[in-house]
């Protein structure tokens, strides 16, 4: 019995590095833990796809809880996972749920085409607009369509600034040392009186400052975004600065979308 006793106690102390390492690993986290992220999808083929975090950088999801997920490349989403251990470059996750949200490419607004883009007044709240992923995000709160869906987009004026600069590097940023953009909304005239949330991404990635020699002066700002706002009225400007981004506001993660209902 003496034998026994001493080689149990043998296996109890071989034991105790191991449980300590367990215990002390904080980069592991718990199955009680859940988090989530606005993001933009990467396909890798068959099915398989990572996710580009705002704030979580890679998102791995070595594990899923929604299978019939199928990822549509550079699609935006709005991801929730539960994270399972910190990696070099972001988190392996479980993926409990992804929204899918509206994305889109900015588009030039010329004499031709005004028309079709638009001037309707839309409601957006204040901090419901900022800058992630190289993306401008938008939650806004439409008067929802009978029948038509309503278009939202993002342009570049091109019937007051026709003239293109010389440096391509440059282009698209004005003396202030921003990239003016409208937000253009489109109802069609077809309304009902009920009201819904809508999501949107719109891709910067084109106007972002090129990487340039360290100490070098930066050229660009940020965005200034002009729209017909349904509180304060026309000609309204939305400031987005590189040194001050806006966060992520919180009610981003829930909000019950509307999407279907805008193009």
């Amino acid at each position: 019995m003496k034998k026994l006793n001493w080689i149990l106690s043998l296996l109890l102390l071989a034991l105790v590095p191991v449980l300590q390492s367990c215990d002390d690993n904080d980069d592991y986290y718990s199955i009680e833990d859940f988090s989530w992220d606005w993001a933009t999808v990467h396909a890798t083929g068959g099915g398989s796809y990572y996710l580009e975090g705002d704030r979580w950088g890679i998102i791995d999801p070595v594990t899923t809880a929604i299978p019939w997920y199928r990822p549509v490349d550079g699609k935006r989403v709005v991801a929730i996972f539960n994270p399972l251990a910190d990696t070099k470059d972001g988190v392996e996750v479980q993926m409990k749920g992804i929204n899918e949200v509206l994305t889109k490419e900015v588009e030039e607004m010329t004499a031709e085409n005004e028309e079709e883009f638009g001037n309707d007044p839309i409601l957006i709240y204040q901090g419901d607009m900022w800058l992630g992923g190289k993306f401008l995000n938008i939650i806004f709160y439409q008067n929802v369509p009978y029948s038509k869906k309503h278009r939202i987009s993002l342009v570049q004026n091109k019937i007051k600034t026709p003239e293109v600069p010389e440096n391509p590097e440059t282009q698209s940023v004005d003396e202030d040392g921003y990239v003016h953009l409208e937000l253009r909304y489109n109802t069609y005239d077809d309304v009902t009186k009920d009201w819904g949330w809508g999501r949107v991404s719109y891709n910067l990635e084109e106007f972002y400052p090129k990487e340039k020699e360290e100490n070098a002066e930066p050229v660009m700002k940020g965005f200034k975004i002009k729209m017909n706002s349904k509180e304060n009225g026309d000609g309204v400007i939305v400031v987005l600065d590189f040194d001050h981004p806006v966060g992520v506001p919180e009610k981003s993660k829930a909000v019950h979308t509307t999407s279907s209902m805008i193009q």
